[in-house]
């Protein structure tokens, strides 16, 4: 089994999207290219960085224009240097 291992203060991010059809309200159907990709992702793995403030399994937000797209072994990923992540995901109690 072969794993993908970031170095250099890099971290990958699950970027596979579920394939489905969009269609407008008049039955138009939106093709993927013209889809707009959301700016967040899961983290799947980061390098040695120390104390960083995420962790593997959090959804997080990055620059739009960062990062290298890949492709292992069937999954989408993005390799993205950790200072492009500009935030996380948790989740708080409503008030």
């Amino acid at each position: 089994m072969k794993d993908l291992l970031p170095v250099n203060q890099n971290v990958i991010l699950d970027i596979t999207e579920e394939e489905k059809e969009s269609k407008t309200a008049s039955g138009i159907i939106i093709p993927d290219s013209a889809k707009e990709k959301p700016k967040y992702a899961k983290v799947v793995a980061i390098s040695n960085i120390e104390n960083p403030e995420i962790a593997v399994g959090d959804i997080v937000y990055y620059k739009e224009f960062s990062g290298t797209e890949t492709n292992f072994e069937g999954k989408d990923y993005l390799v993205i240097p950790y200072e492009d992540i500009m935030a996380k995901v948790v989740e708080t109690e409503a008030i």
